[in-house]
């Protein structure tokens, strides 16, 4: 299917500054917001196109990229979310959502929702998403990895099952809020009157009070624990590439929607190679016959050691190319390639005998190097001293 144009999504022109992207993007997120939208399949996919569109456009750098190259600039997974599984989810578009417009005394969920009469909507229950940083190797990253991993969260309490409620007892609206799990507060100052709206402070949020909390979570639904997490890691991710583990994070307070598990990924250094894109580069040092005469020499690659061949005539500082060494290139066929820094050693040590062949060989004409570049034997000699 053929992407939109990300100035055309949000309806502004090229030359828009920050605060008309945000603008207009907020306009859309709350015009096509899943909770003003429920079980709205084509609301849910504007939500998510026009935040993709406003991820790219406020970050200066990708927007650069975007502008030189459209699309294709921006490669996989443009817009910096996770998601191996197709990119850019529903998800990932309430979190950006939530990151920049979710804070600051209720005034977004007064736009999504509305706080007149005793009803509304409250905000959802969902428990906190968590991050862990998982370091990977070069190698790892060209061949896959799986990892096992523990993490600490909440979970949801086994006594009550999540409810916090005890047995016996039952849940009940809460009386102050009357099921918003927010009231709109009245404060008179010497400016005037201020109104604002606030988090019920009986229910907390939750819009119903409970007769007789559970003992062991004291009403919350969730206790401290752990879980082992099993991660299959594709090959070919990057340095700030994350999976989600939908469900792996904090549980919800009173059996609410748990949170995700954020793995991020980072790139290990290595021995021998540093990475650029899909591209490996190392340093291969070759003595000067190897250089002149050609010949083959061992190079560690990602897959253990490898032959390379040297032509005749190679010059210190020239880039030999070992193709398909690279990384694999993610979701997409195909690797980079491995890179290969000739440098040229010259010996510091010789015996009278080498000192007079090397002399010998420096009179040939296939020794003289074009006008006003100094031979390799003039530099050898320089160094030596003779």
């Amino acid at each position: 299917m053929t992407q939109r144009d990300y100035y055309e999504i949000l309806g502004i022109d090229h030359g828009a500054g920050e605060d008309e992207i945000k603008s207009a993007y907020r306009k859309l997120a709350l015009k096509f917001h899943p909770d003003r939208n429920p079980n709205d399949r084509t609301a849910e996919d504007k939500f998510k196109e026009a935040t993709e569109a406003y991820e790219i456009l406020k970050d200066s750098q990708k927007r650069q990229t975007y502008d030189q190259y459209g699309h294709a600039g921006l490669g996989q997974g443009a817009a910096g979310f996770g998601g191996f599984g197709g990119g850019f989810d529903i998800s990932d578009a309430l979190r950006a959502f939530m990151r920049d417009f979710g804070g600051g005394g209720g005034s977004i969920f007064d736009d999504l929702f509305g706080m007149g009469g005793g009803g509304g909507a409250r905000r959802s229950n969902r428990g906190e998403d968590l991050r862990v940083r998982i370091e990977l190797t070069l190698e790892e990253i060209a061949s896959g990895a799986e990892r096992s991993i523990r993490v600490k969260r909440l979970k949801a309490c086994d006594t009550c099952g999540g409810s916090g409620v005890a047995a016996g007892s039952s849940r009940r609206t809460c009386p102050q809020c009357k099921g918003a799990g927010r009231v709109r507060t009245v404060s008179r100052t010497f400016l005037g009157t201020i109104q604002q709206v606030v988090t019920c402070n009986q229910c907390r949020g939750a819009g119903e009070v409970i007769s007789e909390p559970c003992p062991t979570c004291r009403g919350e639904g969730r206790i401290r624990g752990s879980s082992t997490v099993n991660l299959k890691v594709p090959p070919g991710v990057s340095s700030g590439n994350y999976m989600a583990v939908d469900g792996m994070g904090n549980a919800a307070p009173n059996n609410g929607e748990s949170g995700d598990l954020i793995a991020v990924f980072e790139e290990a250094p290595h021995e021998h190679f540093t990475r650029h894109g899909d591209n490996i580069v190392c340093d291969k040092t070759i003595s000067f016959v190897t250089a002149a005469l050609g010949g083959s020499v061992t190079v560690p690659t990602l897959d253990g050691e490898a032959q390379l061949r040297v032509p005749s005539g190679t010059q210190s500082g020239k880039v030999l190319r070992m193709r398909g060494k690279g990384i694999p290139r993610l979701h997409r066929n195909g690797r980079g390639e491995q890179l290969v820094r000739i440098t040229v050693w010259v010996p510091t040590k010789l015996s009278a005998e080498d000192k007079r062949q090397i002399e010998k060989l420096a009179q040939s004409e296939a020794m003289t190097p074009p006008t006003g570049n100094k031979s390799f034997f003039d530099k050898f000699r320089e160094t030596l001293g003779v």
